[in-house]
């Protein structure tokens, strides 16, 4: 008998009037939101505008859904396209089936088109948002929970998942490995590495996307060979063990070869973000002058008229005193006399004067 075990919720559904509200579409839901948030924040600490994360959102989102749901239908068409199954089902995402390779795969290519209508580097935004995904999957793993799939092997360990039994689906009751809590708690590792290394060796040109993206193959190759739900084999491994070791022996290339070609980070990753933060910021600031100014201006006096009074007759007697120490100033001191060059100026200028006279104004004094 199992003394402890983590519980399965008993149903992944709850229905508000005729709307059904699912716990995997709000386990992603809230992964893409989660993901966003922290991809935004990091964006603008590059120096990037807020809100550019969430624009070009609007295309990787749902190319990311289409990815995903498109890897899981072709490489698990039995119950869509086998013998006995029904193409329909292959639109009803929320039974679960997500592709995560996928999902990366042709969500990268709608943000490639939102970077490009932006002006952005695709590498840049990548890099701001491979923590956010990880965290994303972390949160979006618990769909599995709802939906009670995706679990490993028998266990009986104390962190067991109780799963309750489905003869329709030829699902047998018992205690797993639950495979979603380890890819969980693995994802939140793989976010914190991402953070912890990008800041601590600036990664930058894809790098911080590319360690992601090898750190999160390196936990699921693991994780996927404990499940035991179907899947296509190729030499006795489990195709998905394939995808997860040759995507990472790509990451691991790409961040070696960007490491040598382009070392370092980006010095701009959107441009034109700083000059309208500084514009944003320069107009802030004269709003804060232009209020400083109509306080001051519009601040009543808070003295009183006999303050006023006195202030004003204090004024003009220190006025007047100035005036009479001016006065007394100029009593005591000389007048303008000329300087002694100044009276010897005539004698100089004399023998001038009299060589100017005409010759018949001389003396006729007779020797």
């Amino acid at each position: 008998m199992d003394l402890a075990f983590i519980p399965s919720p008993s149903v992944g559904v709850v229905h508000l009037g005729p709307i059904p509200l699912r716990g995997y579409a709000f386990c992603i839901i809230i992964g893409v939101f989660v993901g966003v948030w922290l991809g935004n924040k990091r964006w603008v600490q590059r120096g990037g505008r807020s809100g550019t994360v969430a624009d070009i959102a609007v295309w990787a989102v749902p190319f990311g859904l289409v990815g995903g749901r498109l890897y899981h239908v072709v490489t698990t068409y039995e119950p869509y396209f086998g013998p006995n199954g029904h193409p329909l089902d292959a639109f009803k995402v929320w039974e679960g089936g997500l592709g995560i390779w996928g999902a990366v795969a042709l969500g990268a290519v709608g943000a490639w088109i939102g970077c490009r209508r932006r002006g952005i580097p695709l590498p840049a935004y990548a890099d701001a948002l491979a923590p956010g995904l990880a965290l994303g999957q972390a949160i979006g793993r618990w769909g599995n929970w709802f939906n009670q799939e995706l679990y490993g092997k028998p266990t009986d360990v104390p962190w067991a998942l109780k799963i309750s039994s489905d003869p329709a689906i030829g699902r047998i009751g018992g205690t797993y490995h639950p495979t979603f809590l380890y890819e969980c708690l693995w994802c939140i590792g793989v976010a914190a590495l991402v953070m912890w290394a990008d800041k601590r060796f600036r990664l930058g040109h894809g790098r911080a996307f590319a360690l992601y993206v090898a750190a999160y193959c390196a936990g699921r190759a693991w994780i996927e060979y404990m499940r035991v739900d179907e899947a296509h084999h190729i030499l006795g491994l489990r195709l998905n063990v394939w995808t997860a070791l040759i995507v990472f022996v790509l990451a691991v290339a790409y961040f070696v070869v960007s490491a040598k070609k382009a070392p370092g980070r980006e010095a701009v990753v959107e441009p034109g973000a700083q000059l309208a933060e500084g514009a944003d910021g320069a107009a802030a600031e004269d709003a804060d002058h232009a209020d400083d100014a109509k306080v001051s201006v519009e601040k009543p006096s808070s003295k009183t008229a006999s303050e006023d009074d006195g202030e004003t007759e204090t004024e003009a007697e220190a006025g007047a005193d100035g005036a009479d120490g001016a006065s007394e100033s100029a009593k005591d001191e000389p007048g303008d006399k000329k300087p002694a060059d100044a009276a010897d100026a005539p004698a100089a200028d004399a023998p001038a004067a009299d060589d100017a006279k005409p010759a018949g104004s001389g003396s006729t004094k007779k020797s």
